[in-house]
């Protein structure tokens, strides 16, 4: 079996792919990549089915050698690629790209300008074991293949395994916003936004809001001038939450929920991201300026 062993990797990185949905019974998440359209994409430049595991890296920094002739992308946050063959030359390279590695070549990730999560994917998909029917890592419930650690070998599943989708050459990558240019995120109302005063949607949408540092996979803390002001003050019994859900804790500033997010919440839920905007809100970093608008 092809392999690729781990020379180099920060903090966080983990293999993920689309989760495993229909556990909530037993109070585990859904989990799964955190940027579902880049890890879609990185799959399918690369000839996978979709539900192939990739590689979330967590602001790049990673460095895998092949021990085979590997076909790669990487996508995500636009990182630094370059190829570094046997001989020592290294081949420059980039995101959006489809790179063929041969026996002893090293993928080099580094880290990006803009943007938190790259996603690696290989023709094959990474074939760690799976856990509960997923091969995700579940960073609140502490499930599925564990986070990458320096001499890792991760196999490589069979071109067979991979499906009969052709290998895309590259594709553009998305615009990214300039310099201090606000995120701009899609919210749909409900289902708790009647527990918020009226002024509510202009809160919401009139003003920026910082993402904090205490952010992850479970969820983005968000910080802003005036907070939304609740309606109703009783207390709220725990209800299911969806991904990309607007959480509003008693101070008034949303927490907005990941791909490892619970599976209940005991705050109510004044909107729910669009599935476009909870993958750009998988790429925000502490400090970054977001802007919430209603969808149309």
């Amino acid at each position: 079996m092809t392999r690729l062993t781990v020379l180099h990797v920060g903090y966080g990185a983990a293999t993920q792919d689309r989760g495993r949905p229909g556990f909530s019974d037993m109070g585990l998440g859904s989990a799964g990549a955190a940027d579902r359209g880049s890890a879609a994409l990185a799959n399918r430049m690369v000839g996978n089915r979709p539900d192939a595991a990739v590689l979330e890296a967590l602001l790049g920094s990673v460095s895998l050698r092949s021990d085979a002739h590997v076909v790669a992308t990487v996508t995500g946050a636009p990182c630094p690629v370059d190829v570094e063959h046997l001989d020592g030359t290294i081949r420059g390279a980039a995101a959006y790209e489809v790179l063929l590695l041969g026996p002893g070549d090293v993928l080099h990730i580094g880290v990006p300008a803009t943007g938190l999560r790259a996603y690696v994917a290989v023709r094959g998909g990474f074939a760690v074991e799976p856990v509960l029917g997923s091969r995700s890592w579940d960073s609140l419930a502490r499930l599925g293949p564990a986070p990458l650690s320096v001499g890792d070998v991760l196999p490589i599943g069979s071109a067979a395994e991979a499906g009969s989708w052709p290998v895309v050459d590259a594709v553009a990558p998305p615009r990214e916003p300039m310099p201090g240019e606000p995120v701009v995120l899609d919210v749909v109302p409900g289902p708790r936004d009647d527990w918020f005063t009226p002024a509510w949607r202009s809160t919401l949408t009139e003003q920026e809001y910082a993402v904090s540092a205490d952010s992850d996979r479970v969820g983005v803390r968000t910080t802003a001038a005036v907070p939304l002001v609740r309606a109703v003050t009783h207390e709220l019994p725990s209800e299911g939450v969806e991904t990309g859900s607007l959480q509003v804790p008693p101070e008034g500033h949303p927490v907005l929920f990941l791909a490892d997010h619970p599976v209940t919440g005991g705050y109510p839920v004044v909107a729910v991201l669009t599935p476009g905007s909870v993958d750009r809100a998988a790429q925000l970093r502490p400090g970054d300026v977001v802007r919430f608008r209603i969808a149309r």
